[in-house]
Protein backbone atom coordinates (compact mmCIF):
# COMPACT_ATOMS: atom_id res chain seq x y z
CA UNK A 1 0.00 0.00 0.00
CA UNK A 2 2.92 2.31 0.73
CA UNK A 3 4.30 1.86 -2.76
CA UNK A 4 0.89 2.62 -4.25
CA UNK A 5 0.74 5.87 -2.28
CA UNK A 6 4.11 6.86 -3.72
CA UNK A 7 3.42 5.86 -7.32
CA UNK A 8 -0.13 7.15 -7.81
CA UNK A 9 0.70 10.90 -7.68
CA UNK A 10 3.06 10.41 -10.63
CA UNK A 11 0.18 9.77 -13.03
CA UNK A 12 -1.25 13.32 -12.91
CA UNK A 13 2.30 14.67 -13.06
CA UNK A 14 3.13 12.56 -16.14
CA UNK A 15 -0.12 13.58 -17.79
CA UNK A 16 0.65 17.23 -17.12
CA UNK A 17 4.15 16.87 -18.59
CA UNK A 18 2.77 15.25 -21.74
CA UNK A 19 0.19 17.99 -22.12
CA UNK A 20 2.89 20.66 -21.72
CA UNK A 21 5.08 18.88 -24.30
CA UNK A 22 2.20 18.88 -26.80
CA UNK A 23 1.26 22.51 -26.28
CA UNK A 24 3.89 24.27 -28.50
CA UNK A 25 3.09 22.06 -31.48
CA UNK A 26 -0.65 22.47 -31.00
CA UNK A 27 -0.26 26.24 -30.86
CA UNK A 28 1.76 26.13 -34.09
CA UNK A 29 -0.87 23.97 -35.79
CA UNK A 30 -3.60 26.39 -34.74
CA UNK A 31 -1.56 29.43 -35.82
CA UNK A 32 -0.76 28.02 -39.27
CA UNK A 33 -4.32 26.78 -39.77
CA UNK A 34 -5.84 30.08 -38.71
CA UNK A 35 -3.37 31.96 -40.91
CA UNK A 36 -4.73 29.93 -43.82
CA UNK A 37 -8.24 30.97 -42.83
CA UNK A 38 -7.18 34.64 -42.64
CA UNK A 39 -5.61 34.47 -46.10
CA UNK A 40 -8.83 32.99 -47.51
CA UNK A 41 -10.95 35.73 -45.88
CA UNK A 42 -8.57 38.52 -46.91
CA UNK A 43 -8.64 37.50 -50.57
CA UNK A 44 -12.44 37.26 -50.52
CA UNK A 45 -12.76 40.69 -48.87
CA UNK A 46 -10.32 42.22 -51.34
CA UNK A 47 -12.28 40.81 -54.26
CA UNK A 48 -15.58 42.16 -52.94
CA UNK A 49 -14.08 45.56 -52.12
CA UNK A 50 -12.64 45.97 -55.62
CA UNK A 51 -15.49 44.22 -57.45
CA UNK A 52 -13.16 41.47 -58.68
CA UNK A 53 -14.01 37.84 -59.34
CA UNK A 54 -11.16 36.00 -57.67
CA UNK A 55 -10.76 32.21 -57.38
CA UNK A 56 -12.18 30.89 -54.12
CA UNK A 57 -9.14 29.07 -52.72
CA UNK A 58 -10.18 27.39 -49.47
CA UNK A 59 -8.25 27.74 -46.22
CA UNK A 60 -7.21 24.09 -46.41
CA UNK A 61 -4.83 24.78 -49.29
CA UNK A 62 -3.46 27.96 -47.73
CA UNK A 63 -2.80 26.09 -44.45
CA UNK A 64 -0.88 23.38 -46.32
CA UNK A 65 1.12 25.93 -48.34
CA UNK A 66 2.02 27.98 -45.27
CA UNK A 67 3.06 24.80 -43.46
CA UNK A 68 5.16 23.68 -46.43
CA UNK A 69 6.87 27.07 -46.59
CA UNK A 70 7.78 26.98 -42.89
CA UNK A 71 8.94 23.33 -42.87
CA UNK A 72 11.11 23.67 -45.97
CA UNK A 73 12.72 27.06 -45.23
CA UNK A 74 13.31 27.90 -41.57
CA UNK A 75 12.31 24.41 -40.41
CA UNK A 76 10.38 23.29 -37.35
CA UNK A 77 12.35 23.01 -34.06
CA UNK A 78 12.17 19.80 -32.03
CA UNK A 79 10.16 21.62 -29.36
CA UNK A 80 7.12 21.56 -31.67
CA UNK A 81 7.39 17.99 -32.99
CA UNK A 82 5.31 16.21 -30.34
CA UNK A 83 2.37 18.52 -30.87
CA UNK A 84 2.66 18.32 -34.66
CA UNK A 85 2.30 14.55 -34.54
CA UNK A 86 -1.26 15.02 -33.26
CA UNK A 87 -2.41 16.10 -36.73
CA UNK A 88 -3.41 12.50 -37.52
CA UNK A 89 -5.61 12.48 -34.41
CA UNK A 90 -7.29 15.69 -35.57
CA UNK A 91 -7.88 14.14 -38.98
CA UNK A 92 -9.66 11.15 -37.45
CA UNK A 93 -11.57 13.35 -35.00
CA UNK A 94 -12.65 15.61 -37.86
CA UNK A 95 -13.95 12.67 -39.87
CA UNK A 96 -15.84 11.28 -36.86
CA UNK A 97 -17.49 14.67 -36.29
CA UNK A 98 -18.16 14.93 -40.01
CA UNK A 99 -20.62 12.08 -39.56
CA UNK A 100 -23.05 14.68 -38.21
CA UNK A 101 -23.39 16.02 -41.76
CA UNK A 102 -24.28 12.64 -43.29
CA UNK A 103 -27.78 11.31 -42.92
CA UNK A 104 -28.09 7.61 -43.75
CA UNK A 105 -30.89 8.36 -46.19
CA UNK A 106 -28.40 10.35 -48.26
CA UNK A 107 -25.73 7.68 -47.83
CA UNK A 108 -28.06 4.95 -49.06
CA UNK A 109 -28.76 6.90 -52.25
CA UNK A 110 -25.05 6.75 -53.06
CA UNK A 111 -24.08 3.56 -51.26
CA UNK A 112 -24.89 0.82 -53.77
CA UNK A 113 -23.22 2.46 -56.75
CA UNK A 114 -20.27 3.77 -54.75
CA UNK A 115 -19.54 0.38 -53.20
CA UNK A 116 -19.44 -1.24 -56.63
CA UNK A 117 -17.07 1.46 -57.87
CA UNK A 118 -14.93 1.11 -54.74
CA UNK A 119 -14.63 -2.65 -55.30
CA UNK A 120 -13.63 -2.14 -58.93
CA UNK A 121 -11.12 0.57 -58.02
CA UNK A 122 -9.46 -1.54 -55.32
CA UNK A 123 -9.17 -4.66 -57.47
CA UNK A 124 -7.93 -2.80 -60.54
CA UNK A 125 -5.45 -0.68 -58.54
CA UNK A 126 -3.95 -3.68 -56.76
CA UNK A 127 -3.54 -5.60 -60.01
CA UNK A 128 -2.17 -2.71 -62.06
CA UNK A 129 0.28 -1.45 -59.43
CA UNK A 130 1.58 -4.97 -58.81
CA UNK A 131 2.17 -5.53 -62.53
CA UNK A 132 3.82 -2.12 -62.86
CA UNK A 133 6.14 -2.72 -59.91
CA UNK A 134 7.25 -6.03 -61.35
CA UNK A 135 7.83 -4.48 -64.78
CA UNK A 136 10.12 -1.84 -63.23
CA UNK A 137 11.97 -4.41 -61.13
CA UNK A 138 10.98 -3.05 -57.72
CA UNK A 139 11.42 -5.26 -54.68
CA UNK A 140 8.32 -7.44 -54.18
CA UNK A 141 7.43 -6.04 -50.75
CA UNK A 142 7.92 -2.46 -51.92
CA UNK A 143 5.55 -3.27 -54.78
CA UNK A 144 3.04 -4.66 -52.28
CA UNK A 145 3.24 -1.51 -50.16
CA UNK A 146 2.73 0.75 -53.17
CA UNK A 147 -0.22 -1.37 -54.31
CA UNK A 148 -1.90 -1.26 -50.91
CA UNK A 149 -1.22 2.45 -50.46
CA UNK A 150 -2.59 3.42 -53.86
CA UNK A 151 -5.69 1.24 -53.68
CA UNK A 152 -6.87 1.82 -50.09
CA UNK A 153 -5.83 4.76 -47.96
CA UNK A 154 -2.29 5.88 -48.59
CA UNK A 155 0.08 6.21 -45.64
CA UNK A 156 -2.23 4.49 -43.13
CA UNK A 157 -2.49 1.41 -45.34
CA UNK A 158 1.28 1.35 -45.95
CA UNK A 159 2.02 1.52 -42.22
CA UNK A 160 -0.51 -1.23 -41.49
CA UNK A 161 0.83 -3.42 -44.31
CA UNK A 162 4.47 -2.90 -43.34
CA UNK A 163 4.04 -4.69 -40.03
CA UNK A 164 1.72 -7.30 -41.49
CA UNK A 165 4.13 -8.43 -44.24
CA UNK A 166 7.35 -7.66 -42.30
CA UNK A 167 8.62 -5.18 -44.88
CA UNK A 168 11.85 -3.22 -44.43
CA UNK A 169 11.75 0.33 -43.08
CA UNK A 170 13.43 1.45 -46.31
CA UNK A 171 10.60 -0.02 -48.39
CA UNK A 172 8.05 1.72 -46.20
CA UNK A 173 9.89 5.05 -46.49
CA UNK A 174 10.04 4.80 -50.27
CA UNK A 175 6.35 3.96 -50.52
CA UNK A 176 5.25 6.69 -48.10
CA UNK A 177 7.40 9.33 -49.82
CA UNK A 178 5.95 8.41 -53.21
CA UNK A 179 2.35 8.38 -51.98
CA UNK A 180 2.72 11.69 -50.11
CA UNK A 181 4.28 13.42 -53.12
CA UNK A 182 1.62 12.15 -55.50
CA UNK A 183 -1.13 12.99 -53.02
CA UNK A 184 0.08 16.59 -52.86
CA UNK A 185 0.05 16.79 -56.66
CA UNK A 186 -3.46 15.30 -56.80
CA UNK A 187 -4.62 17.92 -54.30
CA UNK A 188 -3.78 20.63 -56.85
CA UNK A 189 -4.69 18.85 -60.08
CA UNK A 190 -8.03 17.19 -59.26
CA UNK A 191 -9.95 20.44 -58.62
CA UNK A 192 -8.51 21.98 -61.82
CA UNK A 193 -9.49 18.98 -63.93
CA UNK A 194 -12.90 18.82 -62.26
CA UNK A 195 -13.66 22.45 -63.11
CA UNK A 196 -12.28 22.02 -66.64
CA UNK A 197 -14.61 19.07 -67.23
CA UNK A 198 -17.51 20.86 -65.48
CA UNK A 199 -18.10 17.89 -63.20
CA UNK A 200 -21.05 18.06 -60.83
CA UNK A 201 -20.38 18.11 -57.09
CA UNK A 202 -21.51 14.48 -56.90
CA UNK A 203 -19.36 13.25 -59.78
CA UNK A 204 -16.28 15.19 -58.67
CA UNK A 205 -16.63 14.15 -55.03
CA UNK A 206 -16.93 10.49 -55.98
CA UNK A 207 -13.95 10.78 -58.34
CA UNK A 208 -11.79 12.42 -55.65
CA UNK A 209 -12.83 9.81 -53.09
CA UNK A 210 -11.91 6.99 -55.47
CA UNK A 211 -8.82 8.44 -57.13
CA UNK A 212 -6.83 10.13 -54.32
CA UNK A 213 -5.04 8.05 -51.69
CA UNK A 214 -4.64 9.87 -48.38
CA UNK A 215 -7.76 10.87 -46.47
CA UNK A 216 -6.38 14.35 -45.70
CA UNK A 217 -5.78 15.09 -49.40
CA UNK A 218 -9.18 13.66 -50.34
CA UNK A 219 -10.91 15.92 -47.82
CA UNK A 220 -8.89 18.93 -48.93
CA UNK A 221 -9.45 18.27 -52.65
CA UNK A 222 -13.19 17.95 -51.99
CA UNK A 223 -13.30 21.14 -49.94
CA UNK A 224 -11.42 23.02 -52.66
CA UNK A 225 -14.22 22.15 -55.07
CA UNK A 226 -17.30 22.68 -52.91
CA UNK A 227 -18.81 21.77 -49.58
CA UNK A 228 -21.12 19.24 -51.23
CA UNK A 229 -18.22 17.65 -53.13
CA UNK A 230 -16.27 17.36 -49.89
CA UNK A 231 -19.09 15.36 -48.29
CA UNK A 232 -19.23 12.92 -51.20
CA UNK A 233 -15.43 12.61 -51.36
CA UNK A 234 -15.14 11.72 -47.67
CA UNK A 235 -18.00 9.25 -47.98
CA UNK A 236 -16.39 7.43 -50.92
CA UNK A 237 -12.99 7.52 -49.19
CA UNK A 238 -14.52 6.11 -46.01
CA UNK A 239 -15.83 3.16 -48.01
CA UNK A 240 -12.28 2.54 -49.27
CA UNK A 241 -10.81 2.96 -45.78
CA UNK A 242 -13.18 0.33 -44.43
CA UNK A 243 -11.51 -2.28 -46.66
CA UNK A 244 -8.03 -1.78 -45.21
CA UNK A 245 -8.27 -4.65 -42.75
CA UNK A 246 -9.41 -7.15 -45.37
CA UNK A 247 -6.77 -6.18 -47.94
CA UNK A 248 -3.91 -6.07 -45.43
CA UNK A 249 -5.03 -9.43 -44.02
CA UNK A 250 -4.93 -10.88 -47.53
CA UNK A 251 -1.38 -9.62 -48.07
CA UNK A 252 -0.30 -10.91 -44.65
CA UNK A 253 -1.59 -14.39 -45.45
CA UNK A 254 0.05 -14.30 -48.89
CA UNK A 255 3.48 -13.35 -47.53
CA UNK A 256 3.26 -15.76 -44.60
CA UNK A 257 2.65 -18.62 -47.05
CA UNK A 258 5.32 -17.37 -49.45
CA UNK A 259 7.94 -17.13 -46.69
CA UNK A 260 6.69 -20.20 -44.77
CA UNK A 261 6.19 -18.24 -41.54
CA UNK A 262 3.63 -18.88 -38.85
CA UNK A 263 1.25 -16.41 -40.43
CA UNK A 264 -1.70 -14.80 -38.74
CA UNK A 265 -3.00 -16.80 -35.80
CA UNK A 266 -6.29 -15.12 -34.95
CA UNK A 267 -7.67 -13.66 -38.17
CA UNK A 268 -10.58 -11.92 -36.42
CA UNK A 269 -8.25 -10.22 -33.93
CA UNK A 270 -5.87 -9.22 -36.74
CA UNK A 271 -8.71 -7.75 -38.78
CA UNK A 272 -9.96 -5.74 -35.80
CA UNK A 273 -6.45 -4.48 -35.03
CA UNK A 274 -6.02 -3.18 -38.59
CA UNK A 275 -9.53 -1.81 -39.04
CA UNK A 276 -9.63 2.04 -38.93
CA UNK A 277 -11.71 2.64 -35.80
CA UNK A 278 -12.56 6.22 -36.77
CA UNK A 279 -14.77 4.78 -39.52
CA UNK A 280 -16.99 3.31 -36.80
CA UNK A 281 -17.11 6.67 -35.04
CA UNK A 282 -18.13 8.35 -38.30
CA UNK A 283 -20.93 5.80 -38.78
CA UNK A 284 -22.09 6.09 -35.14
CA UNK A 285 -22.42 9.88 -35.33
CA UNK A 286 -24.20 9.52 -38.66
CA UNK A 287 -26.68 7.02 -37.17
CA UNK A 288 -27.36 9.30 -34.20
CA UNK A 289 -27.88 12.29 -36.52
CA UNK A 290 -30.20 10.27 -38.75
CA UNK A 291 -32.21 9.18 -35.70
CA UNK A 292 -32.76 12.86 -34.85
CA UNK A 293 -30.89 12.75 -31.53
CA UNK A 294 -29.14 16.04 -32.29
CA UNK A 295 -30.86 19.39 -32.62
CA UNK A 296 -30.16 21.62 -35.60
CA UNK A 297 -27.92 23.80 -33.44
CA UNK A 298 -25.98 20.80 -32.15
CA UNK A 299 -25.47 19.51 -35.68
CA UNK A 300 -24.09 22.91 -36.65
CA UNK A 301 -21.72 22.90 -33.68
CA UNK A 302 -20.44 19.41 -34.54
CA UNK A 303 -19.88 20.47 -38.14
CA UNK A 304 -17.92 23.54 -36.99
CA UNK A 305 -15.80 21.40 -34.67
CA UNK A 306 -15.07 19.13 -37.63
CA UNK A 307 -13.85 22.10 -39.68
CA UNK A 308 -11.56 23.23 -36.84
CA UNK A 309 -10.13 19.71 -36.56
CA UNK A 310 -9.43 19.70 -40.29
CA UNK A 311 -7.80 23.11 -39.98
CA UNK A 312 -5.25 21.60 -37.58
CA UNK A 313 -4.90 18.55 -39.82
CA UNK A 314 -4.03 20.45 -42.98
CA UNK A 315 -1.56 22.66 -41.13
CA UNK A 316 0.12 19.47 -39.89
CA UNK A 317 0.29 17.98 -43.39
CA UNK A 318 2.29 20.98 -44.58
CA UNK A 319 4.49 21.24 -41.50
CA UNK A 320 5.36 17.53 -41.58
CA UNK A 321 6.29 17.39 -45.28
CA UNK A 322 10.01 17.64 -46.11
CA UNK A 323 10.36 18.16 -49.84
CA UNK A 324 14.15 17.69 -49.87
CA UNK A 325 14.01 14.36 -48.06
CA UNK A 326 11.35 13.03 -50.39
CA UNK A 327 13.49 13.92 -53.41
CA UNK A 328 16.31 11.77 -52.00
CA UNK A 329 14.24 8.58 -52.03
CA UNK A 330 15.08 7.61 -55.61
CA UNK A 331 13.30 7.69 -58.94
CA UNK A 332 11.80 4.27 -59.67
CA UNK A 333 9.23 4.14 -56.84
CA UNK A 334 8.09 7.62 -57.83
CA UNK A 335 7.86 6.63 -61.50
CA UNK A 336 5.85 3.52 -60.65
CA UNK A 337 3.67 5.49 -58.25
CA UNK A 338 3.15 8.33 -60.72
CA UNK A 339 2.24 6.05 -63.63
CA UNK A 340 -0.04 4.05 -61.36
CA UNK A 341 -1.77 7.13 -59.94
CA UNK A 342 -2.31 8.61 -63.40
CA UNK A 343 -3.81 5.32 -64.60
CA UNK A 344 -6.01 5.09 -61.49
CA UNK A 345 -7.14 8.71 -61.93
CA UNK A 346 -8.22 7.99 -65.53
CA UNK A 347 -9.80 4.68 -64.53
CA UNK A 348 -11.85 6.18 -61.71
CA UNK A 349 -12.85 9.16 -63.84
CA UNK A 350 -14.06 6.72 -66.49
CA UNK A 351 -15.98 4.75 -63.85
CA UNK A 352 -17.67 7.91 -62.60
CA UNK A 353 -18.65 8.91 -66.13
CA UNK A 354 -19.94 5.40 -66.87
CA UNK A 355 -22.01 5.38 -63.68
CA UNK A 356 -23.23 8.95 -64.18
CA UNK A 357 -26.82 8.10 -65.02
CA UNK A 358 -27.08 5.88 -61.93
CA UNK A 359 -25.56 8.53 -59.70
CA UNK A 360 -28.26 11.03 -60.55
Amino acid sequence: MASAAVVSPSYPADLFKRAVALLPGLVLLAAVGYAGKLVERSIALYGRAHHLTLPNIEYVLWAILIGLAIANTVGVPKLFQSGLLTYEFWLKAGIVLLGSRFLLGDVLKLGGVSLVLVAIEIAASLAFMTALGRAFGLKPKLTSLLAVGSSICGVSAIIAAQGAIDADEEDSSFAIAAILTLGAIALFTFPLVGHWLHLSDLSYGLWAGLGIDNTAEVTAAGALYSDAASKIAVLAKTARNAMIGFVVLGYALYWSRKEHTGGVGNKAAFLWAKFPKFVLGFLLISVLATAGLFSKGQLGNLANLSRWAFLLTFAGVGLRTNIREMLKQGARPFIVGALGEIAIAFLTLGLVYAAGKFLH
